[in-house]
């Protein structure tokens, strides 16, 4: 298998010189609803509509080529089969697997990882079963009614995300069973106010480490097990750990019990693993997480089509690299009209830019061309009274992703003047694709909007389990494919640790001068 470089694909030259696409053009014509409809790839319950993109069938065949020269399906098969694409650090990724078996039997230490990851995810189910019949009690012997997660990062956002997402499916259809809440930040703030509001006696917390060493997690875990004892209560009792079998924390009698993921998933990509498995079981019933896995499952067997137009996660991430190398947008706004999403958006900021954003290659050498945009949004309509007047008349293009569903989760709704709240909420998805792309003509130059603003929607009947799943697995894919293109490894983060390294020296006052300066001014020491 090659690993090239973007810049030195025949196709990337060749879309270099292509002619652009105008959408406004494309979308004012006679032929638009043509365009919209043959425009759209199903996937997995959704619909990925790219009709409001700037390409054509010249730039589609050219992406085509594209994908086929950088051998994108391939790379995902090597992946899927177990090879350490993870180069950086010498890792298979795996995170795939932890939802089904896609590709060949993936062994490790002559461990079958996907008997593995079966074997853990029996283990949560039957940890949410026991805590949620009375099985397992506090240590007051009080059944719990609450459950917090602590963790940073992958360990947070997209657990967070994915409970938030589902939190009103489950009270509709009787599944929600533990209350959920989290803490992430090292601030002492977060941790207080969280834990103030909450009955310790009947609450159970889970600890989330891959490494067991993630100094803000275990900060944070010694202060909630002050809280716990405060109370009078034995924090061993109300408390279980997800980690990896090689951290300190595992075996460990400090909590219990134990769930264990592995190196070969990434923080940011661990939604579909015990990171997020655990409180999703917790929180919302075991059957709940199965199908969230399910629906994942169905994307990525999705995302292994070869055939660009069939394959909406390749497609959007080939549509994507096109717009940051060869049209020069620096930036991507993902906007979900849907308030159950309302922290998707910073989970796929963590995805995309921890992922892709890099500045050399998978071999370590620099790369002469941009990768990973800048990842940012909110659900709507909120964003369309905050951001949306820059997107609109600022002087900096930006790509938009619109998230929409037929139907809202709750069932609950209202007529006003005529039409549902859940129409109007549809009626300004629509309204906003169109504005973006064609703008608007005015004598008054204050008014104007000169459209050309390229979207695409991803479009489902209503947000599930099955389509959170798949929703999530399909930005994953996205990200992915991205990272093949353009050579990078998308699966470590070394830009994390620096900062990191230099606070442990502030906090053993083995600083440089520069530091220390910083230091004396914040009155650290």
């Amino acid at each position: 298998m090659k690993w090239n470089n973007f810049d030195t694909m025949q196709a990337y030259k060749e879309l270099q010189a292509a002619a652009k696409v105008c959408v406004k053009k494309a979308l004012s014509e006679a032929g638009a609803a043509k365009r919209i409809q043959s425009f759209t790839v199903p996937f997995a319950g959704f619909e990925y509509n790219y009709a409001a993109k700037q390409v054509d069938a010249d730039i589609l065949a050219l992406l085509q080529k594209l994908a086929d020269e950088q051998d994108v399906i391939g790379k995902f098969t090597a992946l899927l089969n177990g090879e350490a694409v993870n180069t950086g650090e010498n890792r298979k990724v795996l995170h795939h697997l932890a939802r089904g078996q896609l590709g060949s039997d993936v062994l490790f230490n002559g461990k079958n990882m996907r008997s593995f990851y079966l074997g853990e995810l029996e283990k949560m189910r039957r940890f949410a079963d026991d805590v949620q019949s009375g099985k397992i009690l506090s240590s007051t012997g009080k059944a719990f009614t609450d459950v917090v997660q602590i963790g940073i990062g992958g360990s947070d956002l997209g657990p967070r995300a994915m409970y938030l997402a589902l939190e009103g499916w489950a009270k509709k259809h009787g599944k929600r069973t533990l209350k959920a809440h989290f803490i992430s930040n090292v601030d002492p703030d977060d941790a207080a106010v969280v834990l103030s509001e909450l009955n310790l006696e009947t609450t159970l917390c889970i600890l989330v480490s891959k490494s067991g060493t993630t100094l803000e997690t275990l900060t944070n875990e010694l202060f909630v097990k002050k809280f716990l004892q405060d109370a009078g209560l034995k924090p061993e009792k109300h408390m279980a750990v997800v980690t990896s079998e090689t951290s300190p924390l595992a075996n460990n009698p400090d909590y219990l019990a134990s769930f264990y993921i592995d190196d070969f998933i990434g923080g940011r990509y661990s939604s579909t693993s015990a990171c997020g498995g655990l409180i999703l079981s917790l929180a919302l019933g075991f059957k709940t997480f199965e199908a969230f896995l399910a629906g994942a499952a169905a994307a990525d067997k999705a995302a292994t089509e070869k055939d660009i137009t069939k394959n909406a996660a390749l497609l959007d991430a080939l549509i994507g690299v096109y717009e940051r190398n060869v049209l020069g947008y620096e930036t991507t706004a993902v906007l979900p009209y849907s308030q159950a999403l309302a922290r998707f958006p910073a989970h796929l900021q963590q995805l995309d830019m921890e992922s892709n954003g890099k500045s050399v290659n998978r071999f370590g050498e620099p790369v002469a061309y941009k990768t990973g945009p800048i990842i940012f949004g909110e659900p709507g309509t909120n964003g369309q009274h905050s951001f949306y007047q820059h997107l609109h008349q600022g002087k900096t293009i930006v790509p938009l992703q619109f998230i929409a569903f037929e139907n809202n989760q709750t069932g609950k709704d209202i007529e006003v003047d005529g039409s549902s709240s859940q129409k109007k909420l549809l009626a300004n998805v629509v309204a906003q694709i169109i504005a973006f792309a064609c703008g608007k003509e005015d004598s008054n130059p204050n008014k104007v909007f000169e459209g050309e603003r390229p979207s695409s929607l991803l479009y489902a009947k209503e947000l599930t389990p099955e389509i959170l799943g798949a929703l999530l697995a399909h930005f994953e894919n996205k990200v992915m494919f991205q990272g093949f293109i353009w050579n990078i490894n998308s699966f470590d983060q070394e830009g994390v640790q620096l900062g990191k390294v230099l606070a442990k020296k502030v906090l053993a006052n083995d600083m440089p001068e520069s530091l220390k300066a910083y230091s004396d001014l914040l009155h650290i020491l």
